[in-house]
């Protein structure tokens, strides 16, 4: 109908960005969220990206093949092998975790759906003047569930077969996947084998089964957590004065007490610094420090505002005032 494909829609945002010199790479949430066989979808935006730099978001919810007994299948390993062959490419995981927890997504009609399987049964779905919406629905991930478990076994997988670490951001799409407070339980997993594969002897057998995660032998080193969690997300993101302890940097520290119990270790840091600043000491917060809010400011051609401004008052039923955020919304 508009005569424009979603490659050269993905293609011309990413060279917007590189024209307006923003550090880093365009956002892209595949198509297919969520269903069997969108592995394919998922390697042909890859490819449609080509030759550009771009951070492709829970590839986890992006990687299923339609194959198996439940239409179902892990396709970590394709999604894995794109990845080590593209260093233009980085990715978030999107890692599953058991329990409970609620999905939010501005997909109104997605959540609707899923709105059948809610746990318990209370989802919120609100459509907001047709230009957007949102929908909250409680969910628990169930380890003898073969979906959810599957999903579990997705995530690993990427995580322990991408080989670059500076390419990876450790995320459980908040609160999609799991609460990021589940963080040292999934830094467990990745350190420990024993660990992971205790947990997945308990999933449902048909996910155990076609996983091939039991075979998996890497193990994480502290190095490769810090990179993950703190180095490579700076670096992607293009914010200079985080994640290194060089000169210049912020002195965001976290120091723990080496502790054989990985998750235990992680979980409560001995010390916790905000710009050189002891904010948290064994668990407990002894002093604070406000946030701060990353921008990106590029120059850019003020003539197309009016042009923008006709479009939107033809077709929204905003303003388009009401889109413009002020700095002062931003502090």
């Amino acid at each position: 109908h508009y005569g424009v494909t979603p490659a050269q829609v993905l293609g011309t945002l990413c060279t917007a960005l590189e024209d307006l010199g923003v550090p880093h790479p365009l956002h892209v949430h595949s198509s297919n969220l969520g269903m069997p066989g969108n592995i394919e979808s998922t390697l042909a935006t890859i490819e449609a990206t080509a030759p550009h730099r771009v951070h492709l978001t829970h590839v986890q919810f992006h990687a299923y093949g339609a194959e198996g007994v439940h239409g179902m299948s892990s396709a970590a390993a394709r999604i894995a092998e794109a990845v080590n062959a593209n260093p233009r490419l980085s990715i978030d995981v999107g890692q599953v975790v058991f329990g409970q927890t609620v999905t939010i997504s501005g997909d109104t009609m997605f959540q609707f759906r899923q709105s059948g399987v809610a746990k318990p049964h209370k989802p919120c779905i609100v459509d907001i003047e047709l230009e957007g919406g949102c929908g909250v629905v409680p969910f628990r991930y169930e380890q003898k569930q073969f979906v959810n478990a599957l999903q579990w076994t997705i995530g690993l997988e990427i995580l322990l077969l991408v080989k670059d670490p500076w390419r990876v951001f450790l995320t459980t799409d908040h609160p999609n996947g799991g609460s990021f407070t589940s963080y040292p339980h999934l830094i467990a997993l990745l350190m420990d084998r024993s660990y992971r594969e205790r947990i997945l002897a308990e999933l449902h057998p048909d996910a155990v089964a076609s996983s091939q995660l039991k075979g998996i032998e890497r193990e994480y080193t502290l190095e490769e957590i810090a990179i993950l969690t703190r180095a490579a997300p700076a670096k992607i993101l293009g914010i200079k004065n985080l994640g290194h302890l060089g000169v210049d940097a912020q002195a965001d520290i976290t120091v723990y007490r080496p502790n054989s119990n990985i998750e235990s270790m992680f979980a409560c840091p001995h010390l916790v610094l905000k710009r050189g600043k002891l904010i948290v000491r064994d668990g407990v917060i002894v002093d604070w420090v406000s946030g701060g809010t990353h921008t990106v400011r590029p120059q850019w051609e003020r003539k197309g505002v009016e042009r923008l401004r006709g479009y939107m008052e033809q077709h929204h039923t905003l303003a388009m005032e009401q889109f413009v955020i002020s700095d002062e919304e931003l502090e």
